[in-house]
């Protein structure tokens, strides 16, 4: 039996010379451009990656790419025999309609353009969105992706970013950790002064400048109100903590001062207030 019994006439079409030279054309377009595309965005990066930030190169190649894949498109359905202007003309008339369902994307690419611009926050950057505290992983043209220290992976649309309040917590290269301290009323405040600082004098994670802080807040119910704060490179936060903690526990006992009735631990960046952002400033 030949293999003009075997297939449809029509499938038999597709294997003439011309069709088999178009088919090799349209493969050749799609991987060239593909290759070549690659090959443009990388020497682009080396070129540019000194002058750009991370988030301003990943979105730089992010257009290359948007921009090249629609050209081998448009080339391929050329070769195809496909006439543009029919496309064009009926993809117009389908804007119309698609641009009033997408404006919640243009607002977001709009609000991405400004995020980027105004640089409050980078690649590799711990920030806090609402409840939400994260490293961000990219900023892209609708949304950035951040994950969550216990691992979770959470998107954010730029137009919410631009309408809410953040916290960009390792912005600044060093923190000052603030232990809210509540003593008994008894308490050797010269003592637990002189305390409190040789600790952070002894401890090689607390940074000598800026010196540390000790503060009488205020007396209070349970006893006399106390903030002790300490600097430290944002890098060592968890180290710092830990470091500290057992040493605070270690040097009340050892010093005989009256019980700690209360306390709590609290992390803040260089610069006071904490560095904040709302929507289009």
């Amino acid at each position: 039996m030949s293999l003009d019994e075997l297939l449809p006439r029509e499938v038999l079409d597709w294997f003439t010379p011309d069709q088999l030279m178009r088919i090799g054309t349209v493969a050749a377009i799609i991987i060239g451009g593909f290759i070549l595309l690659r090959v443009v965005v990388f020497f682009l990066t080396r070129t540019m990656q000194r002058n750009f930030t991370d988030q301003s190169m990943m979105l730089i190649r992010k257009i290359i790419m948007y921009i090249g894949s629609i050209i081998i498109l448009m080339s391929v359905l050329a070769q195809l025999g496909l006439q543009l202007g029919t496309i064009l003309g009926a993809a117009g008339i389908a804007g119309i309609a698609f641009g009033f369902a997408a404006q919640t994307s243009v607002s977001n690419i709009i609000s991405g353009m400004f995020l980027i611009s105004e640089k409050s926050f980078e690649l590799g950057n711990v920030i806090t969105i609402g409840d939400t505290t994260g490293v961000v992983l990219s900023i892209d043209l609708l949304s950035i992706k951040i994950r969550t220290f216990d691992n979770r992976y959470v998107r954010i649309p730029n137009e919410h970013l631009i309408k809410t309040e953040f916290t960009n917590i390792t912005r600044f290269p060093i923190r000052r950790m603030d232990f809210n301290l509540t003593v008994a009323r008894n308490t050797d405040l010269v003592r637990l002064e002189d305390m409190l600082l040789g600790i952070a004098r002894s401890e090689p994670l607390c940074l000598d400048e800026p010196e540390p802080l000790f503060l009488l807040q205020d007396f209070s119910e349970r006893g006399i109100k106390v903030l002790f704060g300490i600097w430290f490179t944002r890098t060592s936060l968890i180290a710092t903590k830990n470091a500290m903690m057992r040493a605070l526990q270690a040097g009340f006992a050892e010093a005989g001062i009256s019980p700690v009735v209360d306390w709590t631990v609290d992390t803040l960046p260089l610069q006071l207030p904490k560095e904040t952002s709302t929507g289009g400033g």
